[in-house]
């Protein structure tokens, strides 16, 4: 659907770095295979993110969090471009009756880190409703502890 902007890479190079640190630092694991072995860093991990088979997209600080990443597969699940999807509030992604639930849910991974085995309802922006299951979503905190927002990853959802 939609390509990473070749502009900004640094920035890019830069959020898969926080993506990845912080997703081992709270699991143990690497976000995709093989990233810790040398092989991740600069565009490599970027182009690793954003073209692996699992969802993965985060949001920022605001007191109303914007998305500021979403790899292709998020981009094709949520029928957005880099554009729509990176100027979407992050509470837009669930339907409005989901969404005190979700506000909850991240309340609780903020004070814990991660939570694994995350399971909601999301809308895409036609309209699609699809189930979410086992998704860890995890705290950014870049190497000097400060909190830089929340990402997610998952495998597993159904259409509804």
């Amino acid at each position: 659907m939609g390509k990473m902007p070749l502009t900004g890479v640094g920035a890019t190079a830069e959020h898969s770095k926080l993506l990845a640190d912080s997703y081992r630092r709270w699991t143990g694991r690497d976000l995709v295979p093989g990233e810790s072995n040398g092989c991740g860093g600069g565009m490599d991990l970027s182009e690793k993110l954003f073209n692996a088979p699992q969802v993965i997209l985060s949001h920022g600080t605001e007191t109303d969090p914007v998305l500021n990443y979403g790899n292709q597969t998020a981009l094709d699940l949520w029928e957005m471009d880099w554009e729509q999807l990176t100027s979407t509030p992050s509470r837009l992604t669930a339907e409005p009756m989901e969404r005190a639930e979700r506000d909850r849910f991240f309340t609780q991974v903020t004070a814990h880190g991660y939570v694994d085995d995350y399971t909601g309802i999301r809308i895409s922006s036609t309209g699609r409703r699809f189930y979410i299951m086992n998704a860890t979503v995890w705290n950014l905190v870049d190497e000097q502890g400060i909190y830089r927002g929340q990402a997610a990853t998952f495998r597993e959802y159904k259409y509804i």
